[in-house]
């Protein structure tokens, strides 16, 4: 009897899991899944412990999910990547597997790690097959040259056509195995790296209530997401990117959620402006495939490089403690802080901030974020904060520089989600809540609020000299 093993990483889930079904369209096959922890990579890679914490109680839910399907989840925990190829191989002997399944990751150090076990699990004659895991394949939407779209919108059209020239399709979850359900689990030992609590109301873990919550936003939120996206005093996102990033959705299945909800969502905008978020995470994780010097910190426009940042510690920690004295920024950063997670938004206000108006290296901003999202990605937080620094593809041009006070009172009118995360503000009028000091000095009043650690007019003026001076 062949034994087939699956190597789950991201893909925490079972439903339209391609290496899984794969692996099990054999019926007779003995099927096994393998995770593997790598906590100093992690560590490398600045994983949020919110983060660790979510990946951990998933990897028991679809343990137990597995198990009733009658397929054994196993656990090993290995330093690092190349460790964990060692592992993996070690795994495939003690168990006589004939085949390995696994789903793809794009990021430059996971594919030489895949590459590396591919390489050398075909020395032990074991077949091995690797399967795309998102929408459409990296280097399969391109330029009429046959190269990668440099600018976003023209790659969403590209991007919509090739959905309407074949769908991607979901792949059922596995049937039964005839040895279902297993009794005995083999044993998750907590990871070997730091785990935080998040909250579970926001986030409730597991593959089921992902699913449920997938369906439920696609009815009619979904609807009301182009009107409401921009104002994060209401729940107005589908709040489903940490399922996507750690593999318990695949975005296959919020294309054909949402087709099957409205069946007009590629050319009804305001139905696609949600899809187009997702087509957004595709373009990132296609440009890291291009351009892999994304992946090590690497500016696309060259000529940014040169840009003589400053450096700053009291304002940095002002900036990650929410205490800059400009209230939208703050409150952004409180609730980052809180929850793991930021309305989007408020990323790039706060992005702006760091960068432009305390003229601090944007890659200082991409690893705090990274070290504090439950839901953070590599690729995606890499876009956005490049798109920030006007040095990544189809940036923000260096020149437009967002005011602070100016997009708290555009986005934040009324100073509801400001007052939710500073509390020290309550007494504020909402007509003076974005420039709280100014009514305070008026009216005689002591608020225990800093006052703003740069003057943005000021700070402007010094963040187009020096991105000028690097582009001369």
């Amino acid at each position: 009897m062949a034994t087939h093993l699956v190597w789950m990483r991201n893909d925490l889930r079972i439903h339209d899991n391609y290496a899984l079904y794969a692996a099990c369209s054999e019926v007779n096959a003995e099927v096994l899944v393998l995770y593997i922890a790598t906590p100093k990579q992690w560590q490398s890679h600045d994983m949020s412990p919110k983060q660790a914490a979510f990946i951990y109680q998933s990897l028991h839910d679809v343990q137990g999910t597995l198990a009733e399907k009658g397929i054994p989840l196993h656990y090993l925990q290995r330093d690092d990547f190349s460790a964990s190829v060692e592992a993996l191989k070690d795994f495939c002997r003690e168990h006589h597997v004939d085949s390995l399944f696994y789903n793809y990751q794009h990021e430059v150090n996971e594919r030489q790690r895949d590459a590396q076990a591919e390489r050398e699990l075909s020395e032990l004659d074991i077949v091995v097959q690797g399967f795309d895991d998102g929408l459409l394949p990296p280097g399969s939407v391109l330029t009429g040259n046959r190269e990668m779209f440099k600018v976003f919108t023209p790659f969403s059209k590209a991007f919509v056509r090739r959905l309407h020239e074949g769908m991607p399709e979901c792949a059922p979850a596995p049937k039964p195995r005839a040895q279902a359900p297993l009794e005995k689990l083999p044993a998750l030992e907590p990871f070997d790296y730091p785990q935080e609590d998040f909250n579970t109301d926001l986030f409730p873990v597991g593959e089921k209530t992902a699913i449920q919550r997938l369906r439920e936003f696609c009815q009619q939120p979904v609807a009301e997401y182009a009107a409401r996206r921009d104002t994060p005093a209401i729940d107005g996102t589908s709040r489903l990117s940490v399922y996507l990033v750690t593999g318990v959705l695949s975005p296959r299945q919020c294309l054909h959620r949402l087709l099957r909800e409205h069946p007009d969502a590629l050319e009804n905008d305001k139905i696609f402006s949600w899809f187009n978020e997702l087509i957004w995470r595709e373009f990132y994780r296609h440009l890291i495939v291009a351009w892999p010097a994304l992946c090590k910190h690497q500016p696309f426009i060259s000529w940014t490089k040169k840009v003589q940042w400053q450096r700053n510690d009291d304002q940095l920690a002002a900036w990650q403690q929410g205490k800059t004295g400009y209230p939208i920024v703050d409150a952004a950063m409180r609730q980052l802080n809180s929850l793991g997670w930021m309305h989007n938004r408020l990323r790039m206000i706060t992005a702006s901030f760091l960068i432009k108006d305390l003229l601090i290296d944007w890659r200082i901003g991409e690893r705090y974020f990274m070290s504090q999202l439950i839901d953070g990605d590599l690729a995606a937080n890499n876009g956005g904060w490049q798109w920030a620094a006007s040095s990544g593809n189809d940036a923000a041009p260096y020149f437009r520089i967002f005011n602070p006070t100016t997009q708290g009172e555009r986005f934040d009118k009324k100073g509801e989600f400001i007052r939710q995360w500073l509390p020290e503000l309550k007494a504020v009028p909402v007509q003076h809540i974005h420039q709280p000091h100014e009514w305070a000095r008026k009216n005689g009043v002591q608020l225990d609020y800093p006052h703003p650690i740069v003057d943005h007019k000021e700070a402007r003026k010094r963040a187009l000299a020096a991105y000028e001076a690097a582009r001369k």
